[in-house]
């Protein structure tokens, strides 16, 4: 079994703290390990033959620092020279993969997902092996405990199997509300992951299928006699990267692919997509408010808030449903649920071109 860590995000909504050289997955938000060192940490027990983490080359080195004392595994950190999206960052992976092992096992992961029953990641990586090494493209479906219109569905045929996995229906976009409580009612509805499981030769067959110009890109990499000598491969990576189009493997293959399993799964799952979110990593304190990295908070007459200090001391008074983050050089004061516009605040200060505070 291989590992493929995808770990390029930018993670806009987590500004200030999140940059453009140290986005979310290069950080921590519970005060220790980053969340790209938790996802490599929650992987290991599965010992996999090779874990690939792709990035973006302004993060590139950061990456590589942060897993320098994971010795255990051999771990190969492979910089794209652009932002394509997900399809060719796992193509890319699938193409080194299969050079060296073609029906090899590889799963995808995220490198800035929250899991807190890890336990049931990882068995379930291990039952879903069978339906991938049998040539199926096997995707994670959380069991979605709220009708929640923030995430992308699977619906899954439950008619015929027993616990699954599931043939997959259909994808759905993130739908209203209505659909969503529907969704949850009819319960073959699960949340897509963004997490997958299948051999290396049969994505980038699945690739050739439906994304063929992104394939033909992939098959012009010539590798050395010694495949994981990755850091020969800059400048060829760099030329498939002029080329091919930024395209997601959802939009690209699995929407697409007659030959898609779901498993569903329950096991404490966040994408931790923005501010919001920090409850589902931390538990809040009696009167709803979640406060991490402060020296002390005092609160009066206050809830609901969502703070991240450097190190200082916060006081609250009388004011409820607020984002409050403070870094060295920049201080986020948001209404909580307004934290999915983050993004624009980043967007302003590019377009103003203040790349110090990015």
């Amino acid at each position: 079994m291989y590992i493929v860590i995808l770990a390029g995000g930018s993670g806009t909504r987590f500004w200030p703290l999140s940059r453009i050289a140290r986005p979310k997955q290069l950080i921590s938000l519970t005060g220790d390990r980053s969340m790209l060192q938790r996802t490599v940490e929650r992987v290991l027990p599965l010992k996999p033959k090779r874990i690939l983490v792709i990035t973006n080359h302004l993060q590139a080195e950061e990456t590589e620092h942060q897993l320098l004392h994971y010795r255990s595994v051999p771990i190969d950190v492979i910089a794209e020279s652009a932002a394509r999206n997900t399809a060719p960052a796992i193509g890319l992976a699938a193409a080194i993969i299969a050079a060296h092992d073609p029906s090899g096992v590889m799963v995808v992961l995220p490198a800035d997902h929250y899991i807190r029953d890890e336990v049931a990641l990882r068995d379930t990586l291990l039952d879903s092996r069978h339906a991938a090494q049998n040539g199926y493209l096997v995707t994670l479906g959380i069991m979605p405990s709220r009708p929640e219109t923030g995430y992308g569905y699977i619906e899954a045929d439950m008619e015929l199997r027993g616990e699954g996995p599931f043939p997959v229906k259909r994808f759905v976009e993130k739908p209203p509300l209505a659909e969503a409580l529907r969704y949850l009612d009819e319960g073959n509805y699960f949340w897509n992951s963004g997490m997958f499981i299948w051999r290396a030769d049969v994505i980038l067959r699945e690739i050739n299928t439906h994304m063929p110009s992104l394939h033909s890109s992939l098959m012009r990499i010539s590798f050395n006699d010694d495949v994981w000598a990755l850091s020969d491969l800059e400048e060829q990576i760099k030329a498939v990267y002029q080329d091919v189009e930024s395209v997601s493997i959802d939009y690209g293959v699995m929407e697409k692919s007659s030959n898609v399993q779901v498993i569903p799964v329950e096991m404490g799952w966040s994408d931790v997509g923005s501010w919001s979110a920090l409850p589902e990593v931390v538990e809040p304190d009696g009167a709803g408010t979640v406060c991490i990295n402060a020296a002390e908070h005092i609160a009066i007459d206050s809830s609901g808030c969502l703070i991240y200090a450097d190190g200082r001391t916060v006081a609250t008074v009388g004011v409820h449903n607020l984002v409050i983050v403070s870094t060295p050089d920049a201080l986020l004061v948001c209404d909580r649920e307004r934290c999915q516009d983050v993004k624009k605040v980043v967007e302003l200060l590019g377009a103003k071109g203040q790349i110090s505070c990015l």
